[in-house]
């Protein structure tokens, strides 16, 4: 009998208002402060589960990349709040400044990630996690070091991307925990393509978040997650210094133990700039069909797409996404 064709989900170019989502609400922390202090504050306000082990999942960046987190602010938060966490990483599915362990570690050192430990998970070899409830997987390969953790905090530059529209929370975890062998050819590459990008659209956008799925379950209540709506390029921080230039103006940081609240209230800040502010990287998320990482996400159960945007420049007040953007400026690099 033939194998039953798995058939994606359609959908990721449209993108839902509030007021057509169901389901119950999160709590999503929001600041404007976008520094060190800013991302420390809105940290000690989603990390009561960190507890035991903790690694960091972070986008370290390519040579030199432009764009990440600025690595002073992490320097300080790990050193003030997390001083025996782990920063942890895998390996590159392509070929490039990290594709392999000791060209990611003088990667790491070049961009400077010398003031903890960094642990390339997938450097030994790979575990696989269970994928509950997945069409695609049963299971997905995961660095093998992720078993050595208690908690998991993943801290994600939000921004666009070329296969997935946009890299929030859900990239972060879904391509970053993968292995740079199996698990993320497992979501990129039909077997036997000759390309390695082959899967795109709604089937790329439900591989990854079921990959990331296996990390949100294995972690349980161990996990939360601050996106940093920053230097939003177009481009993922992979592309390193040849990464679009940035356009989209900086909105600030966002925190919730729940992933897809996490992701669904970036996107959200970002559809509520102006026009011209937020063409390109709406764009970007709708032409890749990026979308389709939250509708698979409430699909799978793991989180909700409703939430409730809590101020904390303003005493905890509840606001709408028009209210946490309607200061933003345009966009300029800082010297």
């Amino acid at each position: 009998m033939a194998a039953k064709k798995i058939i994606p989900g359609t959908g990721g170019e449209h993108y839902i208002p509030y007021n057509e989502r169901t389901g119950s609400e999160s709590t999503v922390y929001f600041t404007r402060d976008l520094s060190a202090e800013g991302l420390r504050k809105i940290f000690s306000l989603v990390n009561e589960t960190m507890t035991g082990k903790i690694g960091i999942k972070l986008h370290t960046g390519e040579k030199n990349g432009p764009n990440i987190i600025p690595r002073p602010w992490v320097e300080e938060l790990i050193k003030n709040d997390l001083p025996t966490a782990t920063i942890v990483e895998t390996n590159t599915y392509y070929e490039g400044d990290r594709y392999t362990t000791s060209q990611h570690l003088e990667t790491l050192k070049v961009n400077g990630w010398t003031f903890c430990p960094v642990d390339i998970m997938d450097a030994d070899g790979t575990t696989a996690l269970p994928v509950k409830g997945g069409k695609w997987f049963k299971e997905m390969y995961m660095g093998k070091n992720i078993l050595n953790y208690d908690s998991l905090f993943v801290l994600t530059h939000f921004k666009g991307h070329t296969q997935g529209g946009f890299g929030g929370s859900n990239k972060n975890i879904g391509i970053g925990c993968a292995d740079g062998r199996i698990g993320k050819a497992m979501i990129h590459t039909t077997p036997g393509s000759s390309d390695m990008w082959d899967i795109a659209k709604e089937e790329f956008m439900e591989r990854m978040t079921e990959s990331a799925k296996a990390v949100v379950d294995h972690f349980g209540e161990h996990i939360t997650f601050v996106n940093v709506l920053r230097n939003m390029s177009v481009s993922c921080d992979c592309e390193g210094t040849a990464a679009m230039p940035v356009v989209t103006p900086n909105i600030g940081i966002l925190a919730s133990r729940d992933i897809l609240a996490v992701d669904q209230a970036s996107v959200d800040l970002v559809y509520a700039l102006s026009e011209k502010d937020h063409k390109d990287l709406v764009e970007r998320m709708e032409t890749r069909h990026g979308l389709r990482q939250l509708t698979y996400m409430k699909e799978l159960q793991m989180g909700n797409d409703r939430y409730q945007l809590v101020d904390i420049d303003h005493d905890n007040k509840i606001i709408l996404p028009q209210e946490a953007v309607k200061d933003v400026v345009p966009f300029h690099h800082e010297h």
